[in-house]
Formats: structure tokens, C-alpha cells, sequence
């Protein structure tokens, strides 16, 4: 059996801030901090969201687009792909034009089978990024594998670059688990198969961030993953990778599907760690529709730290599912509304306002729930259900201001939106 790289001191209680001082304290896993260009991942850091480009990297435009849209959208960490030497030459164009475009998000370079080769003939790719993210499992076959390993280890010492020693159970060290399975099956009451495959994982990863620090790679330079695509293994693997290690965890379910499939599966493995104080940093990854927007897996990573109240990203939009008594798709029609004019807004407003990203809107269909909704949130419509008054109140924090009725109901909220920014968040700004 391998060892722990070092051993834990348990976990810390960390206190989130913004600029008002204060939001909450969440008792998290102790990790060390690495930088990543000017982000920190770990220690007393936020947790952090990050995604990656489908583009293909070689082409400069589409991918410099992809990761700008990716960053706007609230992704403070963007992953490509670098697999060709094509790839690798576009690497530094694509960081000139997002830095000329003002967009200072961190790259981190995805290699696998060849990464050894393309960093060492490419140095201004090993330069423009910010992270390496390396494969263990797939860096090199039999006596390939240690060398190769070493040379992007070396690289990476030499630029001054983290690296995410990233395990895959889809590419695991075949040796390793061959070695693992043997051992296992010696034993008086073996493991299953199963489980022996969870242990091989996280060995992996142990062992590999081991010999990244024998090779000279400082140990709060290094990030772990262990990712698979089953929700239950992916809790119990790092549940032990957290307990074994002080390194800063990215979680990630590998493969977690299209539309509700993935968000649902990728919410339900990563909210149990988080809620246990175990990852820094997290990636959603969802296979989009064809042609569908990358930025859905940005706004499923933040609404999972969001809704459990670690993070806040943008004012969030609370709204009733409806019933019988909600015939109308009126109100469905102006929380969408609504929503998309927060997202659209929040870019501006996260420049002017402090505190905004904790707004909460509560556009409400009917007597029932609505009033009582709309003031327990920032701000809040009770619009008509089936048969009620034609009348929409409207409360803000807590106190009815104002009934909204006709047919401009929408654009007049919409407008008490903005009122209600400038006003109430302007005045924390100045306060600050």
C-alpha cells in the first residue's frame, strides 16, 4: 500500500467576505492554496468554478471566442484542449487576443498521451499557460510512463506552473490496477472489484503527486482529481482522497451526460462533499446539445454553490411551480423575463454595485404563497391567480411599495428592478 502523501489536521472553519464585510461561515477540509495566475484555489479561498472549451484549439478565433463567452459568463478558470502541435502553437495567440480583449481568466492546458513532447517544443504554449493538467494514466506506456511524467513535471518547475495531476477511471494506470486486483485476490476475505478499482484511484493520484514533489514540484503547487461518472463512487473516492491528503481536490463527475441527467447527477455528487467540506474548486461537466450553449455548465456550477448558500454569483429568481390555481403562464413568462435580465444586467452591475450577486427576486403566481414570499426577498411581485383581482403587489424588503395592474406589469417590474439596484446597492457601495 501506497501512504498518504501528509497527513490532515482535520477541518478549519472558513469565513467567506465580500466587500460588506462577513456572508458565512462553512467549516471546510484543510488544504493548502495554490495560485493560478491570480486565482487561489484552496486554504481559505472560495471555492472556485471552472469549465472547458469544445473547440477545436487550434482554431484561434473559435476558441478565443468560446473561452471569453466561458469567462463572461462567470467561469474563473478555463480548461482547453492541447492534443496536437497545432493545438499547442494556438495556445499563445488565443491568451494575446483575451488579454488584449480584457479577459485575464486563467488557461490551463488539458494533455494527454503526448503533453511531454508538445511543452518541449512548444515553450511559448508551456509559457501562455497558466496550469497543466496531466493524466497519469495515459502520460506514457510501460517504461515510458516514468520519463515522460518527469519531463512535463520538469516543464512545469521550470515555468513556474501548478499542475492538476488529474486520475480518470476511464484511463486508469492499467499496471497499477493489474498489480491492485492481484494483490486483492491473494487476500483471505478480498474486496470486490469495485472497490479495489476505487482504491487504484486514489493511489494514483497519491502516488503521482508523491513523485511530482520528488521531481521538484513544491507541494502547494499541486491540485488533485479523481474523476468517474457514478455519483456513489465518486463520493466515496474522495471522501478518501480527502482524508489522506492536504491537497486542494477539483470535483467533477467525468461524463455526467446531457441536459437533466448531468445536472442532476453532477448536483447530487458534488453537493454531498461540498456540504462536507470537501473541494475547492468544481467543474459541471455536460454534454450539450447540439450547437447548445457551453455556458450552461458555468451557471449549473454556480447555482449548485449558490442554492447551498457557499457562494454567491448574481440575484437569484425565486419563483412558484405553479398549480390549478396558476392557469395563467404569466408569471412563468416574467421570472424567465426576469432572470434573463438579471444575467444580462450582472455584468455592469457586479462593476458598480457591491453586494448585488445576494439579491434575491420572488416572482410569485398567485395569493396563496406570494405575499409571503415576496417579503421574505429582496424584492418581490404577487402576481393574479385564477379568478383573483387582476392586481400585482409588489414588496421590497418585506414592506408593500407599490400595485402594479394593466398590461405593462412586466416592463414596470423590470424597471423597479433597476430602481431597487441603484438605490439599495449604490448606498452600500458608499458605505463601504
Amino acid at each position: 500500500m501506497i501512504p498518504p502523501v501528509r497527513a490532515l489536521g482535520g477541518v478549519a472553519t472558513v469565513e467567506f467576505t465580500h466587500e460588506n464585510g462577513p456572508r458565512m461561515s462553512l467549516a471546510r477540509r484543510n488544504s493548502v492554496q495554490v495560485a493560478i495566475g491570480a486565482v487561489r484555489v484552496g486554504g481559505s479561498a472560495p471555492i472556485v468554478v471552472q469549465s472547458m472549451t469544445n473547440t477545436d484549439t487550434a482554431d484561434v478565433a473559435a476558441t478565443t471566442r468560446q473561452v471569453e463567452a466561458l469567462a463572461r459568463a462567470g467561469s474563473e478558470l478555463v480548461r482547453v484542449t492541447v492534443n496536437t502541435s497545432e493545438a499547442a502553437a494556438a495556445v499563445a495567440p488565443i491568451r494575446d487576443r483575451l488579454d488584449r480583449a480584457g479577459v485575464n481568466v486563467p488557461l490551463i492546458g488539458d494533455f494527454h498521451f503526448n503533453g511531454h513532447k508538445l511543452l518541449r517544443e512548444h515553450p511559448e504554449c508551456a509559457a501562455a499557460l497558466a496550469k497543466y493538467r496531466i493524466n497519469p494514466g495515459n502520460v506514457g506506456r510501460g517504461s515510458k510512463r516514468d520519463p515522460q511524467f518527469a519531463e512535463m513535471i520538469e516543464v512545469a518547475c521550470r515555468y513556474d506552473k501548478p499542475v492538476r495531476i488529474g486520475v480518470n477511471w476511464g484511463s486508469l494506470d492499467s499496471d497499477l490496477l493489474t498489480r491492485l486486483m492481484d494483490e486483492n485476490s491473494a487476500l483471505p476475505e478480498p474486496l470486490t472489484a469495485q472497490q479495489v478499482t476505487r482504491n487504484a484511484v486514489v493511489l494514483s493520484a497519491l502516488a503521482s503527486a508523491r513523485r511530482a514533489e520528488e521531481l521538484g514540484m513544491a507541494h502547494n503547487r499541486i491540485i488533485l482529481s479523481a474523476k468517474v461518472s457514478g455519483v456513489q463512487d465518486l463520493i466515496s473516492i474522495y471522501r478518501d482522497l480527502a482524508s489522506r491528503c492536504d491537497y486542494p481536490l477539483h470535483l467533477g463527475l467525468t461524463e455526467a451526460g446531457m441536459g437533466s441527467k448531468g445536472i442532476v447527477a453532477s448536483t447530487a455528487a458534488m453537493s454531498v462533499l461540498l456540504q462536507e467540506g470537501i473541494g475547492d474548486t468544481i467543474r459541471v461537466s455536460l454534454t450539450p446539445e447540439p450547437g447548445g450553449d457551453r455556458t450552461q455548465e458555468v451557471f449549473v456550477a454556480q447555482e449548485i454553490l449558490q442554492t447551498m448558500g457557499l457562494r454567491a454569483f448574481t440575484p437569484l429568481v425565486i419563483a412558484c411551480p405553479g398549480c390549478g390555481r396558476t392557469t395563467s403562464s404569466y408569471f412563468q413568462e416574467l421570472a424567465q423575463q426576469i432572470q434573463s435580465h438579471i444575467r444580462t444586467r450582472m455584468p455592469q452591475w457586479r462593476r458598480e454595485f457591491t453586494g448585488v450577486e445576494d439579491m434575491t427576486v420572488a416572482v410569485m403566481g398567485c395569493v396563496v404563497n406570494g405575499p409571503g414570499e415576496s417579503k421574505h426577498a429582496n424584492l418581490g411581485i404577487s402576481l393574479p391567480g385564477t379568478g383573483e383581482r387582476p392586481v400585482a403587489p409588489v414588496y421590497e424588503d418585506g414592506e408593500k411599495t407599490v400595485t402594479l395592474k394593466g398590461e405593462r406589469i412586466a416592463e414596470e417590474f423590470e424597471q423597479i428592478v433597476e430602481q431597487y439596484v441603484a438605490r439599495r446597492y449604490a448606498r452600500l457601495k458608499s458605505e463601504a
